[in-house]
């Protein structure tokens, strides 16, 4: 791959390394609007793991040229010194110290529960332990919570290099056996606001699920783990074979709480009745991993998302990686919006192991 150039929808990517330029053209930025914090503090994280040159990269910048050089893992800060995402830092980031040539410490500072953006919870409850599944496990410690629109949260994500990445297979749904959660307020908001989304949430649920317990908690984040007022909610749905599913919100100036809770409430209904084994927004997040692992990887998805579809293209081009996309033959799928993503990794190596 020395010497490869990629251009696409307006960004450049040159580089040498598929572990490197593959993720960073994941990163989701529109050429009208350009590079946020988020996305900067991102490209300059990779530069800094490998070494590499980087060009043209600033806030609103729709162009960049990146070279990298040898992964090298190590410690290494990311700040968006804004409420950008630490968990779209983390999404940039790993794919690429998975192939590093020795451990790596990551110092991700920002917002921890973001709009537009996966919470902190989703990416330790959900995207963790599915993630896992490819053969590499991460640590995630939560030092400071952080919310809009001052951020001022904080992740340290540890993890190891691998030789190469497993395929998975996650077709079969099972059962639902457990509904849990956590309702949160941060700073000045009184508690009675966590109790309320959790109510809420539970009485929405109930509706369409009766025979199952749901345990959402109401919690008072304590005043040094969290930085700024905000409060949210996500709630896990857990089945018999271990797929996870999840819905979640985050409270905004006027919107009471019980309407925060009802909106994580149908969004996690909403990701129960497609019959796939993951949800909405885990969907595009496995993508890379699929396409890098060694052999046939194939998840049950409902209705394939734009995000999904833009990174099976950029996987694709980039990788050379092959997939499919087809209706769900199962018949308990027949009257649903059920498929199966298939794809043929490419058995990408780790040079440095």
């Amino acid at each position: 791959m020395a010497g490869q150039r990629v251009e696409v929808d307006g960004g450049i990517l040159e580089g040498v390394n598929l572990a490197v330029s593959l993720p960073l053209q994941f990163y989701k930025y529109h050429k009208m609007w350009g590079y946020r914090p988020q996305h900067l503090s991102g490209l300059e994280m990779i530069r800094d793991l490998c070494d590499g040159q980087l060009e043209g990269a600033a806030i609103g910048s729709t162009e960049v040229t990146f070279t990298p050089e040898k992964i090298k893992g190590g410690i290494h800060t990311a700040d968006t010194k804004t409420a950008g995402s630490v968990c779209l830092l983390m999404q940039v980031s790993m794919p690429c110290v998975l192939f590093a040539a020795s451990p790596s410490e990551l110092h991700l500072k920002g917002g921890t529960n973001a709009e537009m953006a996966p919470q902190i919870d989703y990416t330790v409850m959900v995207f963790k332990p599915i993630v896992e599944k490819f053969g590499f496990n991460f640590n995630c410690d939560i030092k400071m919570r952080g919310y809009y629109p001052k951020g001022g949260g904080e992740v340290i994500v540890r993890m190891s290099p691998v030789t190469q990445l497993n395929p998975i297979n996650l077709t079969d749904r099972g059962s639902v056996t457990k509904i849990y959660g956590r309702a949160f307020v941060a700073g000045v908001l009184p508690f009675k606001v966590a109790k309320d989304m959790a109510a809420a949430a539970v009485r929405c649920i109930r509706k369409e699920i009766r025979d199952l317990y749901v345990n959402i908690q109401p919690v008072q984040e304590p005043k040094d783990q969290a930085f700024g007022n905000g409060n949210g909610i996500i709630i896990i749905a857990e089945t018999s074979t271990g797929c996870l599913f999840a819905g979640s919100s985050l409270g905004k100036r006027g919107v009471n709480a019980d309407k925060v809770g009802i909106d994580a409430a149908e969004m996690l209904l909403a990701n129960l009745r497609h019959g796939g084994t993951v949800d909405e927004f885990l969907q595009d997040q496995l993508i890379i991993f699929m396409a890098l692992a060694n052999g046939v990887s194939r998840i049950k998805t409902g209705p394939v998302t734009l995000h999904t579809q833009t990174a099976i293209h950029f996987a694709e081009q980039l990788a050379k990686a092959k997939f499919t996309v087809k209706k769900s033959e199962d018949e308990e799928d027949s009257s649903k919006d059920t498929y199966i993503i298939e794809c043929q990794g490419i058995g990408m190596r780790n040079p440095n192991l």
